[in-house]
């Protein structure tokens, strides 16, 4: 019998049309790199096939003003995953999506949705002063004049920065120019953050404040997005809303603390983390093979 024309459109069409588009979202998202040679063969590299694994077909969503915490041991992929979010480096194979906009196809717009922290003090320069530096990048995003002073202002009450806003950035300690890192991805007030172990080299009491900023105050009062990576449990558990485990490049689990704790039958985050990345260790969780 033929479909009888309504002239309304379809009930799945209505309903996918007025949800929100995911702040973020990964499609089986693939890294692979080439090998690294050492001594001549080094000249080498660049024309050598990519085979070593860093994503394999990682797929997730992250929800407008939700806090998600990449957890994994060293080399489980979290740093890859979010320089590709980033735009720092191209998908093997998949796609990504920061803001609505696919991180190769339409980078441009793609990185004016984001503000990015690596952890280190990349782009930085050592004979200007925090201030100025502050300023160049909020220049980048053109915010200048009172509003570029206003934000600086800001960020570096936040930051904890003070003072020290007026000395050169060689000079600053290590955990001084974390902070400066940090306050330059929050300067242009992005609805979302990447952050690579935001608190590593913070004091304890500047982590305690900084987890609160980013919970109570972006995230809760403000809607930001957070995707971050960290190794410190506390900082999970106050912070996520859900947890991503990676392992080997493989996404192994996808729930909040609870639901993880609850599904893997312990006591601890820490215990259920041990459990699933053990499981897979062990061979009870399949691996894809190298293409």
């Amino acid at each position: 019998m033929a479909k009888k024309e309504t002239g309304l459109p379809e009930a799945n069409s209505v309903i996918t049309r007025w949800m929100p588009e995911p702040a973020i979202r990964l499609d089986g998202v693939e890294k692979y790199f080439p090998p690294t040679p050492s001594g001549w063969r080094a000249l080498l590299q660049p024309f050598l096939k990519p085979t070593q694994r860093a994503l394999a077909g990682v797929s997730f969503e992250v929800a407008r003003g939700e806090a998600v915490a990449l957890v994994g041991s060293n080399g489980a992929g979290k740093s890859t995953l979010l320089r590709v979010l980033a735009t720092l480096l191209l998908p093997t194979r998949g796609r990504a999506k920061v803001g609505g906009f696919d991180v190769e196809r339409d980078a441009a717009r793609a990185r004016q949705q984001f503000g990015y922290h690596t952890g280190g003090d990349e782009g930085f320069y050592g004979r200007l002063t925090a201030r100025d530096n502050l300023a160049f990048f909020a220049a980048m995003n053109n915010i200048t004049g009172p509003l570029a002073r206003e934000r600086i202002a800001q960020v570096a009450e936040w930051m904890g920065l003070g003072s020290d806003l007026g000395r050169p950035v060689r000079t600053l300690s290590t955990g001084m120019t974390h902070r400066l890192n940090l306050a330059r991805a929050l300067l242009h007030s992005p609805g979302i953050l990447l952050l690579d172990e935001p608190t590593r080299s913070l004091d304890v009491l500047a982590a305690r404040d900084f987890r609160r900023l980013l919970k109570d105050s972006l995230v809760k009062r403000h809607g930001t997005t957070l995707l971050f990576a960290s190794h410190t449990l506390t900082e999970i558990e106050q912070i996520a809303d859900r947890v991503v485990l990676l392992e080997k490049g493989h996404l192994v689990a996808c729930d909040s603390v609870r639901g993880l704790i609850a599904a893997t039958g312990t006591a601890t985050l820490e215990a259920a983390i041990a459990k699933r990345i053990g499981a897979r260790k062990h061979g009870l969780v399949g691996e894809d093979p190298l293409p």
